[in-house]
C-alpha cells in the first residue's frame, strides 16, 4: 500500500518566533519519538486542533491510548502565532447556513459560544493561565466600502433568536478602542482576547496531566496506511489503530486534500509596551478589533500595553510549498506598521520590537472541514481553519472525536464533515498565477477604498475572484 509522504516542516528560528512564544520562553518539554511504539489514536499536530481532539477523546473514552506527534513544539505553529482574538461563529452564521443549513449553523455557533465559556472556566479554575479577557470583539468599518460587512450575519442571528452582534456607532468605537479611524460596526460582548501561546502550552500541560502522550520534535515523514497505520519519524515508528491529521497548512501536501486547501500568509507585529500612551488615548481594555478590509486587519493591546497588529497578506507559494518566508517576512512588518500608524497616529514614535508571519490553511468557503481519507477510513483530517480557531478548535475537537470513536451523533453528522460540499480549487500553475493576480488586485482595492476611492472595474473584478 502506498505511503503518504508528509512535507517536512520549516520550524521558525528562535528570533523569528512570535512575540507570544518569545515572551514566555515556550519550547519543547517532551522527548522525541524513539523506537517502535503503539497506541490507539495517533494525532499528527500539537496545536489547538490536535490537542483539543486528544482531550475530547480522553473525556469520552478515558481508556483510549492517545499519542500526539508534534513536528516542533506544541503551539509553535498557527496556535502560537495568531492575533489572539476570541470570538464565536455568530459572525459567520450566514456563511455557515449557506454551507451546512440553518439547524447545523445554529448548533455550531452556539457551540463556539459555549467554547468561550469553557475557556473562561479553565482560566477561572487555574487549569490554564491564558490571559483571557472577555471585553468584547469589535468588527468595524473605517471606509464606506467596508460598511455593512456584518449585516447579513447580524440580521440572521436576530431572526434565529440569537442577537449576539450589537451595533456600535462612532462614539462607542472611539471610547472602546481609543481610535477615530473606524466609525461604525458591531460588537460581540462575550468575546475578547487571549495570549495564544499560553493557551497552547496550557493545553499541552493539561493533555499530559490526563495521560495523553506527547512527543515533540517528532515530524512525521510518512504514514503507511493499513489496518494499523504506521507513522514514521526520524527517530522511530508509531503504530496506531486510527490517525488524526491536524497539521494546519501542512496538510496541503496530501494529494486528496490539496484541491480543497490553499495556503496564505498572515503577518503580525508587536510594539514596545506603552501603557501610558494607551491610557491617554483611552484604549484600556482587552477587546479584540477587526476592520472589514478584504485582507482583514486585526489588533489588540496586551495587559502590559504592547500593541499587537496583524493583517492577512495573501502571500502564497507555488504548490503551497511552505518555506522560511512564511515564518517571517523580509520587510519588518512594513504594511502592518503603515496601517497601525493610520489607525493610531499616536504610535508613530513607538518602536516595533517583533514581527512574524505564519501560514494559514484556507478553504474556498472559509470554514473548516473534517472527515477521513477516501480510501483510508481510519485516517481522519481536520483542516481549513482560515485563521479563526481559538473558539472553533474546541468544537473541532468534538467533531473529530466523534468521528474517531465511531459515534453517530450531531457532531459526526454535522455539515462540516466531508468534502462533497466543498469547492475544488484550480490546479497548478493556474492556482499560483491566478492567486498572484488576485492578491495584487485586492491590495490595490484595499488601498484605494481605505481612502474612500473606488477601484477600477478590472481591479474590482479580479479582487472578486478570491475564494
Amino acid at each position: 500500500m502506498n505511503a503518504i509522504t508528509m512535507r517536512p516542516p520549516v520550524a521558525a528560528k528562535r528570533g523569528d518566533r512570535s512575540f507570544w512564544l518569545q515572551s514566555i520562553g515556550a519550547d519543547a518539554v517532551t522527548s522525541p519519538l524513539e523506537g517502535s511504539l503503539d497506541c490507539d489514536v495517533a494525532i499528527v499536530g500539537g496545536g489547538y486542533a490536535g490537542l483539543w481532539t486528544a482531550l475530547r477523546i480522553k473525556e469520552q473514552a478515558p481508556e483510549t491510548r492517545v499519542t500526539v506527534l508534534e513536528a516542533d513544539f506544541c503551539g509553535s505553529g498557527a496556535s502560537g502565532r495568531n492575533g489572539g482574538q476570541v470570538h464565536s461563529w455568530f459572525a459567520e452564521i450566514d456563511m455557515l447556513r449557506a454551507l451546512v443549513g440553518e439547524d447545523d449553523a445554529l448548533m455550531l455557533c452556539r457551540a463556539t459560544a459555549d467554547a468561550i465559556e469553557e475557556l473562561h472556566g479553565l482560566q477561572a479554575s487555574g487549569a490554564i493561565d491564558m490571559d483571557l479577557r472577555l471585553d468584547g470583539w469589535l468588527w468595524t468599518a473605517s471606509s464606506t466600502a467596508q460598511e455593512g460587512a456584518w449585516t447579513a450575519a447580524a440580521e440572521l442571528g436576530r431572526a434565529l433568536g440569537e442577537a449576539r452582534l450589537r451595533p456600535l456607532g462612532r462614539n462607542d468605537i472611539l471610547r472602546r478602542t481609543g481610535s477615530a479611524a473606524s466609525y461604525v460596526g458591531i460588537v460581540e460582548e462575550r468575546a475578547g482576547t487571549v495570549q495564544p501561546a499560553k493557551l497552547a502550552i496550557g493545553l499541552r500541560n493539561l493533555a499530559l496531566s490526563r495521560g495523553i502522550v506527547v512527543h515533540e520534535r517528532s515530524p512525521v515523514l510518512e504514514i503507511v496506511p493499513g489496518p494499523r497505520p504506521r507513522l514514521r519519524t526520524a527517530g522511530g515508528t508509531l503504530c496506531a489503530g486510527k490517525v488524526v491529521l491536524a497539521a494546519n497548512a501542512w496538510l496541503s501536501a496530501i494529494a486528496e486534500l490539496h484541491p480543497y486547501l490553499y495556503v496564505v500568509s498572515s503577518q503580525v507585529i508587536a510594539t514596545a509596551p506603552v501603557p501610558d500612551v494607551l491610557k491617554r488615548i483611552g484604549w484600556t481594555d482587552g477587546a479584540s478589533i477587526c476592520d472589514a478590509q478584504q485582507h482583514v486587519l486585526y489588533y489588540q493591546r496586551t495587559p502590559e500595553g504592547t500593541v499587537i497588529f496583524g493583517r492577512g497578506t495573501g502571500g502564497i507559494a507555488y504548490g503551497d510549498r511552505i518555506d522560511a518566508r512564511f515564518n517571517r517576512g523580509g520587510d519588518g512588518g512594513a504594511d502592518n506598521i503603515r496601517e497601525m500608524h493610520r489607525v493610531y497616529p499616536e504610535l508613530r514614535d513607538v518602536p516595533v520590537l517583533c514581527d512574524w508571519s505564519g501560514p494559514i490553511d484556507c478553504t474556498a468557503q472559509h470554514l473548516p472541514v473534517f472527515g477521513h481519507l477516501k480510501d483510508h477510513a481510519n485516517i481522519f483530517y481536520a483542516m481549513g481553519f482560515n485563521g479563526t480557531g481559538i473558539a472553533q478548535a474546541p468544537v473541532a475537537g468534538r467533531i473529530v472525536a466523534s468521528l474517531v470513536l465511531g459515534r453517530d451523533d450531531a457532531w459526526s453528522r454535522c455539515g462540516l464533515v466531508g468534502l462533497d460540499r466543498r469547492t475544488r480549487l484550480p490546479p497548478e500553475p493556474l492556482r499560483y498565477l491566478g492567486a498572484r493576480v488576485v492578491r495584487r488586485a485586492i491590495r490595490r482595492k484595499n488601498d484605494l477604498e481605505i481612502r474612500n476611492r473606488t477601484a477600477d472595474p478590472v481591479t474590482r473584478f479580479l479582487a472578486g475572484l478570491a475564494p
